[in-house]
């Protein structure tokens, strides 16, 4: 159990270095990420061992961490999670990874560097990705729409798979909305 404790201590140490350096392309150049283990007497251990592990995190310089659960904001709290899962792809724990609106509350140039990191990270795995960001979106290598419809108080859901067109079109309604101009299209495009 002891020799189990110190080989986490060390790997902490090595995950939270990879985990702060991913923090800075993914827009949050002020937030650090540290792993705090807490260590049980030998006899309080358990079948897990006998360290207490939580994941803290500051979002802003000189901001006391704090558990990254109350910490971070949704848009925070989904890239601390996304530049966890790179590090851990980067050490060969990849297979397939699936993020269900990892880029939620955030937009822009958050947005597309959201969008750079989860392609990076489908470089050494299958990564799927559910987004309603265009920025997002447009880095994908296929893309399949997801639609809802009701019909007799049921609800049923269609996925169709889009090819080179209907992609260029998708990338623009997200970006426009219903009415598809042709800036969004150019916009999508340049995405």
């Amino acid at each position: 159990a002891m020799a189990i404790s110190e080989a986490r201590q060390a790997a902490a140490g090595k995950l939270d270095a990879m985990v702060n350096e991913e923090l800075v392309p993914l827009k949050l150049d002020g937030g650090k990420f540290s792993t705090e283990i807490e260590r049980a007497a030998l006899e309080d251990g358990t079948a897990h061992g006998l360290d207490r592990i939580r994941f803290v995190a500051s979002t802003n310089p000189g901001m006391a961490p704090g558990p990254i659960a109350k910490i971070a904001s949704g848009g925070e709290l989904a890239r601390f999670m996304l530049a966890l899962k790179v590090s851990l792809a980067a050490q060969g724990h990849n297979g397939t990874l699936i993020f269900d609106e990892v880029d939620a509350g955030v937009g822009g140039a958050v947005a597309e560097a959201v969008g750079t990191r989860l392609h990076r990270l489908a470089q050494n795995g299958q990564v799927l990705v559910v987004t309603h960001s265009p920025q997002v979106a447009a880095r994908g290598n296929h893309h399949w729409q997801v639609s809802k419809s009701g019909e007799n108080g049921s609800v049923s859901t269609s996925v169709v798979a889009l090819e080179a067109t209907a992609r260029l079109e998708e990338v623009a309604r997200m970006l426009s909305g219903a009415n598809i101009t042709d800036e969004a299209r150019a916009a999508a495009q340049r995405l």
